[in-house]
């Protein structure tokens, strides 16, 4: 329906959830990437069919009525979240895009293994690697990180509310104050001319081919994340455009 909607410009997230979520439904995390594949293959069977029958070892389904397709054929471009090297392939055996969080050469493990195990099919290019960072920029690195410090306490404190109340590891890779996450290159934070700089390196370092900006979190002012994105437009955008690959 978001895909009819937009036009076709609908773009899937998909993935497992946290282990302390799923054992609100009595799942194990023993068997959480088999249920994630068998639930992943019915999405897309649904999205390429106008009548889907299924029987796998967590889900049977028989004769179901598939009233809307998407646009996009045969279903949206899709985006896994990667955390790690190992789940890099069956994205890559499957051509799905990637999303990463962690240092550079934590990312440049998991886009390594994609480009190991990717194929190419016939007229296919190569999917999306991508990293997620937050990014600020302001008129000064100063005015920036002032902005952004608490606005990063404000967001990993919600972030990981599960885990914390229930006594539980943060989820890998994501640092957990702001001044790691700028150690880390998580944040992004400073003037324009800090910001490219650091985003050209991460870039080459992670063997990334696309940047997911996180540009409102926390408690951040509107103000701030608008300024971000005419700084994004007039400046980051345009230089990048001009860079060598």
């Amino acid at each position: 329906m978001l895909d009819q909607l937009s036009g076709g410009r609908l773009d899937l997230g998909i993935g497992r959830g946290a282990p302390v979520e799923l054992s609100f439904f009595g799942v194990s995390a023993e068997e959480t990437q088999d249920r994630y594949s068998e639930a992943a293959e019915i999405v897309l069977k649904a999205m390429e069919t106008n009548r889907l029958t299924h029987s796998g070892r967590y889900f049977s389904m028989y004769d179901v009525p598939i009233t809307l397709s998407p646009i996009q054929k045969p279903y949206p471009p899709l985006w896994y979240g990667t955390m790690k090297p190992e789940t890099a392939r069956w994205a890559a055996e499957n051509s799905v895009n990637i999303a990463c969080v962690g240092k550079s050469k934590t990312i440049r493990a998991i886009t390594d293994v994609y480009r190991a195990h990717w194929k190419a099919q016939p007229t296919q290019g190569m999917p999306l690697l991508g990293m997620v960072r937050i990014v600020v920029i302001a008129g000064s690195d100063v005015q920036a990180r002032a902005l952004a410090a608490p606005a990063y306490a404000r967001w990993i404190e919600t972030f990981t509310y599960l885990s914390r109340t229930r006594d539980l590891p943060v989820p890998p890779n994501l640092p957990t104050s702001f001044e790691q996450a700028l150690d880390d290159g998580f944040c992004l934070v400073g003037s324009t001319s800090t910001v490219l700089k650091a985003l050209k390196r991460q870039v080459i370092e992670a063997g990334v081919t696309y940047v997911m900006c996180q540009l409102a979190f926390g408690d951040l002012p509107l103000a701030a994340s608008l300024q971000t994105i005419s700084f994004m437009r007039s400046t980051i955008m345009p230089a990048l455009h001009r860079s060598p690959s």
